[in-house]
């Protein structure tokens, strides 16, 4: 089942933090609130709400400046805002009314690779 996401919203590479960017993030981690989980047939579903100060530290370029709302995020990208869940989540659309909110899903049943 194909995660249907539109990859011309993302950066084209993961665009990862630098230390100084990271230490500017770091008071807002604790202030991240992750919703319940949430599914229909395909995949299980969550939000992750930011809170509103924290988008005034995150780099210009997360941000789509058509829309004025944060692209789709890489897992690198969205791990280094210092978002923590499990593997498989992808970053498919923001909450247009209320930028600081990510919403995020997996396919059903989401099994990691084994290595």
């Amino acid at each position: 089942m194909a995660l249907d996401i539109d990859f011309t919203r993302r950066n084209k590479k993961a665009r990862l933090l630098s230390e100084s960017e990271k230490e500017k993030l770091d008071e807002f981690v604790d202030s991240i609130h992750y919703s319940s989980r949430y599914n229909d047939d395909h995949f299980e579903y969550r939000h992750v709400q930011l809170p509103k100060q924290m988008l005034k530290a995150i780099p210009k370029d997360y941000f789509d400046g058509a829309r004025g709302t944060l692209k789709l995020l890489w897992e690198d990208e969205w791990r280094g805002l210092g978002i923590t869940q499990s593997l498989g989540w992808e970053h498919y659309e923001v909450h247009e009314p209320e930028p600081h909110i990510l919403l995020f899903k997996r396919p059903m049943n989401y099994q990691a690779p084994a290595h």
